[in-house]
């Protein structure tokens, strides 16, 4: 399992991007989409909710449990993916790509996210 260097990594298994004029996309990792084993269902944030860094702002349903999607950042909803919303299985077949979630326009962001390197080491443990 490789996970991209480029991106920023939460305790709660999410990835974001680096904020493209104020703007991060947010995804699962591959571990957690592994995890949770096939996922059946997605429910997303709406464009235009503010989330909150730590906080559940949906949810993700598998064969095997429910799971709460945490926000890593802060900010408004700028997009959520309705590929993933129509065919919730890209979650675990492209996590880093078509299986992104949603985006937003950070207003703050947690000093605790970790690299890639990082993640892998917390993962790991």
């Amino acid at each position: 399992m490789s996970n991209p260097q480029q991106l920023r990594y939460s305790k709660e298994h999410e990835w974001l991007t680096a904020a493209a004029d104020g703007v991060a996309t947010v995804g699962i990792t591959e571990h957690a989409a592994n995890a949770l084993g096939d996922v059946v269902f997605v429910q997303l944030p709406a464009v235009g909710d503010t989330v909150t860094a730590g906080e559940s702002c949906g949810e993700l349903e598998s064969t095997k449990s429910v799971s709460d999607l945490y926000a890593p950042v802060t900010g408004e909803i700028t997009a959520v993916n309705e590929d993933v919303v129509d065919d919730p299985s890209l979650v675990n077949s492209a996590p880093f790509e078509g299986g992104w979630l949603f985006k937003v326009r950070v207003t703050d962001e947690p000093g605790d996210l970790l690299s890639a390197d990082e993640y892998t080491a917390f993962t790991a443990g």
